[in-house]
């Protein structure tokens, strides 16, 4: 049955929820919105059409727990009611523990609360609660994803916690989740697997604190899920149905600095107090902010916390380094030191390569994994050679020359064919794969920028030749060479080579405005990847030739590439793109699930930066940097690195909340915090 009531007189986007109940489950099998064009579903369907193992049991409202009775643990679930009332309210019993579950519709938006009570005789703990929250996050094709798909962002706050899922096209109404009462202290991510492979982010339950319960006992928690416009329209509704919000000035500070968290409320909040690791700081109260300033004097992460009302609490993420300059510079002679193939009887010498921070020593792949060729000597490896480039400009350290210029010897004369035809690995088998040929253009024209040889101008033409015969100008690769690759050919006289690339760049900006947001599947179906690649392109092009085309078209893409990131409050999730596959590929414990960050996220950085240049907005230069800032947690104080952070609180029921020990790829993210911060 739907349940649903006449709209209200709200504005535009302050559209009605509407939801379908299943008459089995007694769960919500849809959540829509009145008035959308595209009567999105926001739900993942629970009935196997969509997925064939996301059924019935997965729906919106049902969930599980451990229950723990004289010590003694049982793994519960709720699935099928053993009453519903006259008002609606549904009922489940689960071991001692009875589920209540109230809905109604009020004011548009959809009100639901959860009350556990123990029917015992016995004092019972509830651990490892989970509440099936099941969004339509996934990506079947380009149009599909940007009209009725969702980006999820979600918080667990505490007693702030909310979710903000954005269509993933940009275009409003889109759906907001805020906790009333209760706390939500993480997520998980259930039935990942390969069949799926990198195009569902899963099924996501969001976990209650831990519950001890009485005999007749009963803790509630309650949510209002509501439409709004965008990020500054969730934000205030956020705060008008009684929460709080938080936000810091930034997430990853420098030792010495001063960290400025921000609380703020639209109603008064009484016997509020803060803590910095657990240690109580002065906060000072101005106009319905809360503010604490406090000076960063030791790397690590730092929480900060308030408390409010009566025991509630909320917090911040933030991440305290030792310098910025600091942490570049280490992991670049950590790369020299340890993570190049300096094996002279091995056909890898001179490579950089994955280095296992567990084992303190190269990894050599040698052994089976997911996937060979996401930890071999070439393809996203580059990304140190281009670091290493950049740095050795800053720095003319001899010690990066004489590395870098064994590596380019690898790169050209074993890695490539002659014809300039790119491999990942040096047997020349397996992919000739289309992302690699920017990356080694990119790595060419840099090493024309630290020595001045044309040559590498050369070979950085003939790269991109290459790639166009093999892959025309329709594939969305990773950062093609606009800007880099035109002005170092100008510059250096190379006017047939200049003119040639510039006609074969404006034949990809073309094709990337016919195609517009239909994106083309490449090895994911779509992904935050394709569009701010695509975006970087345009942006690009439009500083080199001024062409009004390509930046109307960035301006069409742009809401696409912003709705991948949310605003949490922590240097996991602010600003970064939401990505759930690279733990899986690129990592040592082939994890899937939300990996915040992940380095590509700094994808969207280079694009904001480039948008920036193009517009004169500097908001959008302003959430680069944030960006690769976030993004340096990835890299540890001895210079190791981590190829991946996943963060939910379980994956497929394994803890997660872990850096990956493989350091493998991540070392664009340090490419792109130069660039943003006019480092080129």
């Amino acid at each position: 049955m739907l349940i649903g009531g006449s709209l209200c007189s709200f504005p535009l986007f302050a559209q009605q929820i509407e939801h379908k109940i299943s008459p089995s489950t007694g769960a919500v099998a849809k959540i829509s919105i009145a008035g959308d064009k595209q009567d999105m579903n926001w739900l993942l369907e629970t009935n196997g059409r969509q997925y064939l193992w996301i059924v019935d049991s997965h729906s919106w409202g049902l969930g599980y727990f451990s229950e723990t009775v004289n010590g003694i643990t049982h793994a519960r679930t709720w699935k099928t009611p053993v009453g519903i009332a006259e008002d609606g309210t549904v009922t489940y019993m689960s071991g001692n523990i009875r589920i209540d579950v109230k809905r109604k519709l009020e004011n548009g938006e959809l009100k639901e609360e959860y009350i556990f009570t123990n029917r015992g005789t016995q004092n019972a703990y509830l651990s490892g609660i989970g509440i099936y929250t099941p969004f339509n996050d996934n990506y079947p094709d380009a149009m599909t994803c940007v009209n009725s798909r969702t980006d999820a962002h979600i918080w667990a706050g505490g007693n702030g916690a909310y979710v903000n899922a954005m269509r993933m096209g940009g275009k409003a109404p889109h759906l907001g989740l805020v906790l009333q009462e209760g706390t939500i202290d993480g997520y998980e991510v259930n039935e990942r697997n390969y069949a799926a492979f990198s195009n569902f982010r899963g099924l996501f339950s969001l976990n209650p604190k831990d519950m001890r319960l009485k005999p007749g006992e009963q803790q509630k928690i309650a949510w209002v899920v509501f439409s709004h416009e965008g990020e500054e329209d969730f934000r205030n509704k956020v705060l008008a149905h009684g929460n709080v919000w938080v936000e810091a000035e930034k997430y990853v500070i420098e030792k010495g600095e001063t960290a400025k968290v921000v609380l703020h409320s639209n109603k008064p909040l009484a016997k509020l107090y803060a803590q910095k690791n657990g240690v109580t700081v002065p906060v000072k109260q101005e106009n319905g902010q809360w503010i604490i300033e406090s000076k960063m004097e030791q790397p690590g992460d730092v929480r900060f916390d308030f408390y409010y009302d009566g025991g509630k609490n909320t917090h911040a993420q933030c991440l305290v380094i030792s310098g910025e300059k600091e942490l570049v510079n280490r992991r670049v002679n950590f790369i020299i030191d340890h993570q190049q193939m300096n094996d002279k009887s091995d056909p890898r010498y001179g490579a950089y390569m994955v280095y296992d921070n567990e084992t303190d020593e190269l990894f050599l792949n040698d052994r089976p994994t997911v996937s060979f060729h996401d930890r071999d000597e070439g393809a996203e490896r580059l990304g140190m050679g281009v670091l290493l480039l950049k740095q050795y400009r800053l720095t003319r350290d001899k010690k990066i020359k004489e590395s870098i210029l064994r590596y380019y010897k690898f790169i050209r004369e074993v890695l490539q064919d002659k014809d300039y035809t790119t491999w990942s690995t040096v047997d020349h088998k397996g992919r000739n794969r289309g992302y690699n040929y920017p990356w080694v253009a990119n790595l060419y024209f840099e090493m024309y920028k630290a020595f001045g040889d044309k040559q590498y101008l050369t070979d950085g033409y003939e790269t991109m030749q290459a790639m166009f015969r093999h892959f025309g100008y329709g594939f969305y690769a990773i950062d093609i060479p606009i800007s880099i690759g035109l002005q170092t050919l100008k510059g250096a006289g190379m006017k047939k080579e200049y003119e040639d690339l510039k006609e074969d760049y404006l034949k990809i900006g073309d094709t990337y405005i016919k195609n517009s947001l239909n994106y083309p599947k490449h090895e994911v179906n779509f992904e935050q990847s394709i569009v701010a690649p695509s975006i970087m392109v345009l942006t690009q092009l439009y500083l080199e030739t001024g062409m009004q085309k390509y930046l109307d078209e960035a301006k069409k893409q742009m809401p696409v590439l912003e709705a991948f990131g949310g605003r949490q409050p922590s240097f996991h999730l602010n600003e970064v793109g939401i990505r759930h596959w690279d733990g899986y590929w690129f990592g040592k414990y082939e994890t899937w699930g939300d990996t915040f960050p992940h380095y590509w996220s700094t994808l969207t950085a280079a694009a904001y930066h480039y948008y920036s240049l193009c517009t004169g907005d500097k908001s959008y230069q302003k959430r680069a940097e944030n960006i690769v800032r976030n993004n340096l947690c990835l890299f540890f104080e001895d210079g190791k690195a981590s190829c991946a952070y996943m963060y939910p609180n379980k994956v497929n029921g394994v803890r997660t909340g872990f850096y990956d020990p493989f350091a493998n790829d991540q070392d664009w993210a340090l490419v792109y915090y130069l660039l943003v911060n006019g480092k080129k």
